[in-house]
């Protein structure tokens, strides 16, 4: 074991450098991040693959006038999860929800780092006039309620999936390209970019090359965070009934079962739907926090 020497003359001894190795090797990203992991990628490989699953169609009543009386019936053999007042199967149903939860949330998590990873990418590196018009339209955005904005988008258009989801990814460019300007912001003055600079490098190549790998870490934990943001948010707009008008999605689901009623005799319609995106949202949630922790994002100044 090395010693040193400290200031009052006291021999310390000094910290191997395999024991430090050891330490850095220890960092896991723990079983909960793999459970959570698992859990996204179940859920997403049943919605892609619910067509060839053996799952009952969704919207087929599947009325039992023999013995069980009027639906909606509750979890048994032939419906696991129970059906809903009009004898669909709602294992199914939240299956197939799920396809359309998804890509809403998907999508809009994709084209807010799309549009606004790039203006904020952009706007870190260059500065100068860009800087000033992207921060201020992202100001405008950020300043403007979003709910509002929702309701405005989707009361004017055609409320079809595409629809939802660009909304829903427009609310997402102004933090997205927040966080994104400010990473810039800070790896733009590194010895790296400076000395790519120095070599007379192009400036896409710098941003491609030598910003972009470095601020894709702490977006990486961001596009898991949004996506259940995303989800949560179109739930929200099916409450208003601004949700997507062909298909289920969670949030219809749990909106047809939300009257007193319904929670009284048949829990089940909105407590099945609520319990897959609890799950699904409580697991992007974590493994998004997971990986901000792994890879020591440390908070930015925006």
């Amino acid at each position: 074991m090395s010693q040193v020497v400290s200031t009052d003359g006291v021999i310390e001894a000094a910290e191997p450098e395999a024991a430090q190795e050891a330490g850095l090797a220890q960092k896991t990203l723990g079983l909960g991040f793999w459970l959570a992991v698992g859990w996204i990628a179940l859920i997403v490989l049943l919605a892609l693959f619910a067509p060839w699953l053996p799952l009952k169609d969704p919207n087929q009543n599947f009325i039992d006038i023999q013995g069980k009386g009027r639906p909606p019936y509750g979890p048994s053999a032939d419906h696991w999860l129970g059906s809903d007042q009009d004898a669909r199967d709602m294992l199914s149903r939240t299956i197939y929800g799920a396809r359309v939860s998804l890509v809403v949330g998907f999508v809009a998590v994709s084209f807010g780092f799309l549009i606004g990873g790039t203006v904020g990418l952009v706007s870190g590196f260059v500065r100068g006039v860009f800087d000033k018009i992207s921060s201020f339209i992202m100001l405008v955005l950020l300043s403007f309620p979003a709910l509002i904005l929702a309701i405005l988008i989707t009361s004017l258009m055609e409320r079809s999936l595409w629809t939802i989801a660009l909304t829903l990814g427009i609310l997402a460019v102004a933090p997205v390209g927040r966080l994104a300007r400010a990473a810039s912001l800070v790896f733009a003055e590194r010895e790296f970019v400076l000395a790519a600079r120095t070599m007379g490098a192009k400036p896409s190549h710098i941003m491609l090359r030598e910003l972009l790998p470095n601020v894709l870490i702490p977006m990486s934990a961001l596009a898991l965070l949004g996506t259940a943001v995303a989800i949560v948010a179109e739930g929200g707009l099916a409450f208003l009934g601004l949700s997507v008008e062909k298909g289920s999605t969670w949030g219809k689901l749990i909106l047809t079962g939300a009257n007193s009623r319904q929670l009284e005799e048949a829990p089940w319609i909105a407590f099945v739907p609520i319990a897959a995106l609890f799950l699904t949202v409580m697991a992007l949630n974590f493994a998004g926090d997971r990986l901000r922790e792994y890879f020591d994002v440390r908070e930015l100044s925006l």
